[in-house]
């Protein structure tokens, strides 16, 4: 059965659950004037709400008084950090001006309300606590005129200093490329030696296992994947190697995940936590749109929180899945400015490319998300049962820096281009092409955002046609952008797109009826290339 929604779920209803295992120091402040906008709250609705639940101890006090503030927010400070439990600290406010400029609270409220909330103003509850520890009015009023001129002169100097006059000044925080660093520490964080034949799961696994033992401050988190091992085994045994306090499991509330991901990330950690499965990302996308990536914008790179978030995803998956375990729907994340969008197909790259992601997470504050394709998870096989062409050893020279393609073959006929699973049906496909005399060459674009445009214009203009086979919808994937990319760059050779129709993933066989096949990708190649 899907699971509600869990995007409206506050934060304390996961600290309570939390606290009820293990320690959660946290301390929620709740600032409640009483108002959502125009909307009035219920009265006693946040006490009601949280005052009585176990393992969240709740507190509320009138936010005009600032001694009993003081007080009741130094002890429940002090009882959060000695017990070890979070805590629930409800200020109770008044506002002042409206919501916003455009929002006149007379159409609301009553001349008697806004009176009543005057009187209640914190600043002079905290000039009358002064006044009664000794303070005059006059030296109050000096006190006051003192800071109004500071204010003054700090919005003067903010006003004649120099402002951003070009778009590239506007963007910088959102890509902050040090690659040769990024590649040191990735390279660092590969294992010491070759391994051997690894599937795709294996190779996520022996990498994370290694950037666990290299980086103390890497945290592995989501839903199964401590205990567990995760639902198709990827982090199994991580949690016996670094521990519960840096292997753990978490409630199945995507927004909590993300959510903790960006708190650690900002707290000096480097987080790497899991969505089970790419439809389970949606309840929770604006954890990464309006927080994770935001921050490094909006504080103009002074502040970073780089992470890494892996997704199960894609479809494909043999007699199992649906919509809500099989899903192409990656266009929210490539509508989001400075976001990496990873997207490896066989195992070493998978390793080269987590390694990348974690070590520009530490060095540049990136946000990245690192799309695993579930079906590949396991293949070993690629072209005939028992060659085992789809595993790879993984090593410290397969570095793969953030926005380039790997290309297969060499052929001047055709290039076609893909990604995630799109990469073996695409192969499969090139070999039955040259067994009929077809040069083919397979373009891996391996990375979503950014696209590897370089890579992509220098392979395209090395055949006479190129066709984008993607495995996401025809709609709202990453087809559409390549294809673009190549009409402002000016490729005269014929393009053709094939493409997942715009459904969702059914159950059982009927799943193939909408998802990519190797028959499409030939027959679109042969239109192609013979119209």
């Amino acid at each position: 059965m899907p699971r509600p929604t869990t995007a409206s779920r506050p934060a304390p209803s996961t600290a309570r659950p939390t606290a009820h295992t293990s320690a959660c120091p946290c301390l929620f402040v709740c600032e409640d004037n009483g108002l959502g906008i125009s909307v009035r709250t219920p009265a006693r609705w946040i006490e009601a709400s949280f005052a009585s639940r176990p393992h969240l101890r709740y507190v509320a006090v009138d936010g005009d008084d600032p001694v009993a503030v003081g007080h009741v927010a130094a002890d429940i400070s002090e009882w959060v950090r000695r017990t070890r439990r979070p805590a629930f600290l409800h200020l109770q406010t008044v506002r002042y001006g409206g919501h916003a400029g455009t929002d006149v609270e007379t159409a609301y409220r009553t001349a008697a309300e806004l009176r009543a909330d005057a009187d209640r103003d914190p600043i002079i509850g905290t000039a009358k606590a002064l006044v009664a520890c000794g303070w005059s009015k006059s030296d109050l009023l000096r006190r006051h005129d003192e800071i109004a001129d500071q204010v003054y002169k700090v919005a003067a100097d903010l006003a004649d200093a120099e402002q951003l006059r070009t778009a590239d000044e506007v963007v910088r925080p959102l890509a902050i490329r040090q690659p040769d660093e990024v590649e040191q520490l990735a390279r660092s964080l590969a294992p010491s030696s070759e391994t051997g034949d690894l599937t795709f799961a294996q190779a996520v696994n022996t990498t994370l296992a290694t950037v666990l033992e290299r980086q103390p401050n890497v945290l592995v988190f989501g839903e199964d994947v401590a205990v567990k091992g995760g639902v198709y085994g990827v982090t199994k045994g991580l949690l016996a190697k670094a521990g519960g306090g840096r292997v753990f499991d978490t409630l199945l509330d995507e927004t909590s995940i993300l959510g903790l991901a960006n708190g650690t990330a900002i707290s000096g950690f480097v987080p790497v936590p899991e969505i089970e499965y790419l439809a389970y990302l949606h309840n929770a996308e604006d954890q990464l749109r309006g927080e994770a990536a935001t921050l490094s914008f909006f504080s103009n790179g002074q502040y970073r929180n780089g992470l890494v978030v892996r997704v199960a995803g894609y479809g494909y998956q043999e007699g199992f899945g649906g919509h809500f375990h099989n899903d192409d729907a990656i266009a929210v994340l490539r509508d989001i400015p400075g976001l990496v969008l990873a997207s490896p197909s066989r195992p070493d790259d998978a390793a080269a490319m987590l390694t990348t992601c974690v070590a520009a997470a530490k060095v540049d504050g990136t946000v990245s998300v690192f799309l695993e394709p579930i079906a590949r998870y396991h293949t070993q096989d690629l072209f005939e049962p028992g060659d085992r062409a789809w595993m790879a050893p993984i090593g410290i020279d397969d570095h793969v820096p953030i926005g380039s393609a790997r290309t297969y073959g060499d052929g001047l006929d055709l290039t076609i281009v893909t990604c995630g699973n799109g990469v073996l049906l695409s192969l499969r496909v090139a070999r039955r092409l040259a067994g009929r005399g077809v040069g083919v060459r397979v373009v891996d674009l391996r990375w979503l955002s950014p696209l590897p445009v370089e890579d992509l214009l220098r392979e395209t203009h090395a055949t006479r046609a190129v066709l984008v086979a993607a495995e996401t919808r025809a709609s709202g994937g990453w087809s559409e952008g390549v294809v673009t990319a190549l009409v402002e760059a000016g490729i005269t050779t014929r393009i053709g797109r094939v493409t997942s129709k715009d459904s969702f993933v059914p159950l059982g066989g009927a799943a193939k009826l909408v998802l990519l096949s190797e028959d499409e990708i030939e027959a679109a190649a042969y239109r192609l290339l013979h119209n």
